[in-house]
């Protein structure tokens, strides 16, 4: 027979389980909320008018028009009606967008009220909203140094809260970040053209190879999510840096102007070897700050996608 004491912890643990749960479902509401509210009065559009559907589907046939294109004749029909008949196809509309999603112990820094992972988690549930009301599906792939989480893509509000949840509070096994593996991973796995959402801080070894196949493969945006405090040096004295995916702590004196200079030229120089790593292969990327409205740097950027690419 339990004791007393067993029967009141056991009750203690029911209680927090019930209020952790209770907080999880009020925190992805409140994201729900604002997202859903920015993608019905703001985003929708910019999100359909650039990504629409690639290919065309087979409709029927009907008799051929002058002007028609002759390519288009069904030679089977027109053989077998004694006239020329044209098939008639429409845009395949429905779209693939898989959110790849950085969760290494580096997205916990924030040295605002928001975390690079919160603000990563934001944008991709803005996104994933966008996907699913232009009727597209949605994936998700989470990746430390090793692949996380997938879940393949489909549609629906309730698949696209079961994503959100996953974003905001999956607890990663590793801390490191290896964006090749997930890459490798995408690209066996997701086999059909598909949108693919990059969303990560990019401070990683090398992954140029399988960028390059997956860039090759799907329409792919890469999203850097940057903190200020990592880009520049305060001038606080001597401070303790710690890596947080090794765990290892230098020591640094902020207030010399030398040790501040070579900080920013390194950053400056990760940036600009990154830049040139997309472009090189044709990626289209976007740069976001925690603590700021990411909204108009995301609209601006799917305008001047939108001219450039030429959408109607």
């Amino acid at each position: 027979m339990p004791s007393n004491r067993s029967t009141a912890l056991r009750s203690a643990r029911d209680d927090e389980r019930a209020k952790t749960t209770t907080e999880i479902l009020k925190k992805i509401r409140a994201l729900e909320i604002k997202t859903r509210g920015l993608v019905e009065t703001a985003f929708a559009g910019d999100y359909h008018s650039v990504f629409k559907g690639r290919g065309m589907n087979f409709e029927d046939v009907r008799e051929y028009q002058p002007g028609d294109e002759i390519r288009t004749i069904d030679w089977n029909v027109t053989a077998r009606m004694g006239t020329a008949f044209v098939k008639k196809f429409t845009e395949e509309r429905e779209l693939t967008a898989m959110l790849v999603v950085d969760v290494s112990a580096s997205g916990n820094f924030g040295s605002t009220t928001q975390s690079k992972r919160e603000l990563a988690a934001e944008v991709a549930c803005l996104l994933a909203f966008s996907a699913i009301r232009n009727n597209d599906k949605v994936g998700l792939l989470l990746f430390t140094d090793r692949v996380e989480l997938f879940i393949p893509p489909k549609k629906g509000r309730s698949h696209t809260l079961r994503i959100i949840r996953e974003i905001l509070f999956f607890e990663p096994q590793g801390r490191g970040t290896e964006p090749g593996l997930a890459l490798d991973y995408l690209n066996k796995i997701v086999t059909r053209r598909a949108v693919v959402f990059f969303i990560s801080d990019f401070q990683a070894p090398d992954f140029s190879q399988a960028l390059a196949v997956s860039a090759r493969r799907h329409d792919f945006v890469a999203i850097q999510i940057q903190d200020e405090r990592e880009r520049s040096l305060p001038n606080v004295g001597i401070i303790t840096l710690e890596d947080a995916e090794t765990g290892e702590q230098i020591e640094i004196n902020t207030a010399d102007r030398r040790t501040r200079t070579v900080f920013t030229d390194l950053v400056t120089g990760f940036e600009t070897e990154l830049s040139r790593t997309l472009r090189r292969n044709n990626i289209d990327a976007i740069t976001l700050q925690t603590g700021r409205d990411y909204l108009p740097a995301l609209r601006s950027f799917f305008k001047q996608r939108e001219r450039r690419l030429g959408v109607r």
